[in-house]
């Protein structure tokens, strides 16, 4: 799990909308962080791959991806929230993908089934009317 020095961050604090009163229009509580994933050294080349495609719409041009936190009323829970967000980015973007290895079926699956549906076969065709085999 690669973790993410706070040295490496960059915060802008904001005014944000919403609930909270007179404390709303005084205090820049809302967060907006900044990662250079492109530039960062503590990313290893397939992680830093991996996390720019799932920051999808947060990803600039530059390779910097932009977290906005404004869900809680103080600027330290936003901050905090902002950090988890994008630690919750880069472990899902450690974990390598399994691929699937393709297999064959085995010849014996294959009689397995193919006798099934030859069993099957002959019990729906005995369902016809009864005709006259004279």
């Amino acid at each position: 799990m690669t973790v993410i020095p706070e040295s490496e961050l960059e915060f802008r604090f904001f005014r944000a909308g919403g609930p909270g009163g007179q404390n709303v229009n005084k205090v820049s509580t809302a967060v907006q962080m900044r990662f250079d994933a492109r530039n960062s050294p503590s990313l290893t080349e397939p992680v830093r791959a991996r996390l720019m495609k799932a920051a999808g719409s947060r990803l600039t041009l530059d390779g910097v991806i932009l977290i906005t936190a404004v869900r809680y009323r103080t600027q330290e829970r936003n901050r905090a929230d902002a950090i988890e967000r994008l630690q919750g980015l880069v472990d899902k973007a450690s974990i390598a993908p399994v691929y699937r290895v393709p297999t064959r079926p085995t010849r014996a699956s294959k009689e397995r089934r193919l006798d099934g549906k030859a069993k099957r076969s002959t019990i729906k065709s005995g369902r016809g009317r009864p005709g006259s085999d004279d």
